[in-house]
């Protein structure tokens, strides 16, 4: 079963990622309250994920102890493999979103984790941006289905 183990989000660029319970999404919009929510919003930029699994593995290989939410995404997952999903539908607990581009990793991370390696890492392990097609609430806990 694919679920969400974290979520995370925060009001301005560059400052730390708050974890919260649940967020409140409005299709084509973005995660209320968070940095990239706009009224008329860039598929690109509306909510992103990332696989606890990736992060994981890169703290096994360097003995690092990195949280997941420092990865600055706004959903953690478990159990699902988000490059299969670019160009698919989903249903992230109760939302509706289609997967529009993996994310890649950018000098600002590598920077503020202060780990030079991320780029090399994370470059087809940085998670999933994807357009969000229905309005709703998602929780920690739900389950992610892949619609086709």
């Amino acid at each position: 079963m694919s679920k969400i183990i974290k979520i995370g989000i925060t009001r301005s660029n560059n400052k730390e990622i708050e974890e919260v319970s649940s967020i409140k999404v409005l299709a084509n919009k973005g995660v209320i309250g968070d940095r990239h929510f706009k009224e008329f919003n860039d598929p690109y930029c509306q909510l992103s994920l990332i696989e606890s699994e990736n992060i994981d593995y890169y703290n096994l290989k360097y003995g690092l102890n990195i949280r997941y939410l420092d990865f600055r995404r706004n959903i953690v997952t478990k159990g699902i493999n988000l490059n299969d999903l670019v160009g698919k539908k989903l249903l992230i607990g109760k939302v509706e979103a289609e997967g529009i581009d993996l994310c890649r990793p950018c000098r600002h991370l590598t920077e503020i984790l202060s780990q030079k390696n991320i780029l090399k890492e994370f470059l087809r392990r940085g998670g999933l941006r994807c357009q969000i097609l229905s309005s709703s609430k998602i929780n920690v806990g739900d389950e992610i289905k892949i619609l086709n």
